[in-house]
Formats: C-alpha cells, sequence, structure tokens
C-alpha cells in the first residue's frame, strides 16, 4: 500500500489502474471500504489522516484538519481532473475539495453523504440520538462504535475477517479520537458553528457548477441519511444532477452493493465522457 508525506505525517491509500477516479472514504471506515469497488473501476483511495493506516498526529481532527492534510495528499501525488466518490464524511470532502479546486475536477459521485447542514426532522432517529450521545462523550473507550456501523449500519453483518480490518486502525480509545471527532461534527440544527459556512459554501458550488455529478440512492434501512427529503432536496439545489437508484442497502452501502455501485459510477462516467 503506498505512503506518501504530508504535512506533519503520511497517508496511505490504495490504488488499482490508472483511471481519473479517487476514492473518498467515511466515519469509521478508511480505504478497506472500497475494497469491493475499486478493482471494478480503478483509481486511488485514500486512508484520511487519522484513519486506517494513515498516520495519527496530535490534531482536533476537525473537517478543516481532514481537508488540509488532503489537499496536501493531492498535491503530493500531483492529482488533476479526477472524478471524485465519496460517502458519508468523505462525500463532504470531495465537494469541498472540489468547490476549493474546481478546474482539477471532472466529475463528482457521491452516496449518504453531507449535502447541506440539516434539522432534526432530517436526521434519522437513530443517529439523531447518536449524535445527542458522542456531543457528550470524552472518548470512545471500547470498539463499539466502529462495530455497529458494520452490522447495523448495513443490510448483511460484514464477515469477521472484514471487520478486523475495519478494527485494526482503533486498537484504543487514543487511535479513535478521529472516529469520535468525526461523530461530533454532523452538521445538525445549526452545530458546529464553525463548520456550516464551509459547507455552504460548497453548496453554492454545487448549484452552480457544471461539471457532472451523480447521487446514488438506496432504500430498504432505517440507517440511510439521503432519503427522500433530502433526495428532493438534492434534486432541486445541485446542477448538473444524474440521480440513480441502486436498490436496498444500509448507510455502508459500500458493503451491501459494490458490484452495482461499481457499474452504475462507470456507466455515469461513460455517459459523460469522464474516463479515456
Amino acid at each position: 500500500m503506498p505512503v506518501v508525506p504530508v504535512l506533519d505525517s503520511t497517508m496511505h491509500y490504495a490504488s488499482a489502474g490508472s483511471s481519473p477516479f479517487v476514492f473518498l472514504h467515511g466515519n469509521p471506515g478508511s480505504s478497506h471500504s472500497w475494497r469491493n469497488v475499486l478493482p471494478e473501476l480503478g483509481g486511488l483511495a485514500p486512508d484520511l489522516i487519522g484513519m486506517g493506516r494513515s498516520g495519527k498526529p496530535d490534531i482536533a481532527y476537525s473537517f478543516a484538519d481532514h481537508a488540509r492534510y488532503l489537499d496536501a495528499w493531492f498535491d503530493a501525488l500531483g492529482l488533476d481532473r479526477v472524478v471524485l466518490v465519496g460517502h458519508d464524511w468523505g462525500g463532504a470532502l470531495a465537494f469541498d475539495w472540489a468547490a476549493r479546486h474546481p478546474s482539477r475536477v471532472a466529475g463528482v459521485a457521491f452516496f449518504e453523504t453531507i449535502v447541506k447542514p440539516m434539522t432534526g426532522s432530517e436526521l434519522p432517529l437513530p443517529a439523531k440520538e447518536r449524535l445527542r450521545r458522542f456531543r457528550a462523550a470524552e472518548a470512545l473507550e471500547d470498539d463499539g462504535f466502529v462495530r455497529q456501523a458494520y452490522t447495523g449500519g448495513v443490510l448483511t453483518p460484514v464477515p469477521d475477517e472484514d471487520m478486523a480490518g475495519y478494527l485494526a486502525p482503533f486498537p484504543d480509545a487514543s487511535s479513535r479520537r478521529p472516529v469520535l471527532a468525526w461523530a461530533r461534527q454532523m452538521p445538525f440544527d445549526g452545530e458546529p458553528a464553525a463548520l456550516i459556512p464551509r459547507i455552504e459554501a460548497y453548496d453554492a458550488w454545487l448549484s452552480e457548477s457544471q461539471v457532472p455529478k451523480l447521487l446514488l440512492t438506496f432504500t430498504g434501512s432505517p440507517t440511510l441519511l439521503i432519503g427522500p427529503q433530502l433526495h428532493a432536496w438534492c434534486q432541486e439545489n445541485i446542477a448538473a444532477l444524474d440521480v440513480v437508484s441502486v436498490g436496498e442497502a444500509g448507510h455502508h452501502a459500500q458493503e451491501d452493493r459494490p458490484k452495482e455501485i461499481a457499474a452504475e459510477i462507470a456507466a455515469w462516467a461513460e455517459r459523460h465522457s469522464l474516463v479515456a
């Protein structure tokens, strides 16, 4: 697995072939989240800073921190005219990077991500309750949050050997600081205040840019973040948007529908001539 120096640390990434796709994972994942998608499409899948096999510097792991390290990773590899694929917080980072580097983006595909600041009525009840709990927590003392993501946040719990890949980066409470920091940052009822303007900035880019965009939607799970309400918001507020319904899946849809996700992204990229 390749590694590059970034700022005061290092970032690992998985790679396959030479396609323009860059896959950005969410919480509590890593490039391991894309193990069944990346070989189908090719491209690069970094471990966000503090996650997977990337370094764990002594930082707050705010959205801005993640964006700084991700900027350095893109620059270290000299990436240009990329097709971003983002899930969960990886989708938000994809939007943010695209909005700040519009000439370097050829397309953006996304699913189950943070498309806008949300109100209580837009968050699924399980997510709302977890968020309240995590905002009050000082640390994640066990690996229950990670395990729950890949047992309750999917339709079919992942096998033990795949679960091991998710658990390995987070053996103790200290190593789980990035996971807790992400959980606390879900933009909900105006908090965290520092993040809302950044989301609004990428929403402005999403509404204006004619870069091709693809929203993958799913059904069949109470853990889904983008349900009918946010789906409708995307169609009304995101320019140059294609929407494809992929089938039943949980929030961590790469576990339930990897082949279908890859096939729909490939078909969209071909329609818009995003790959050679």
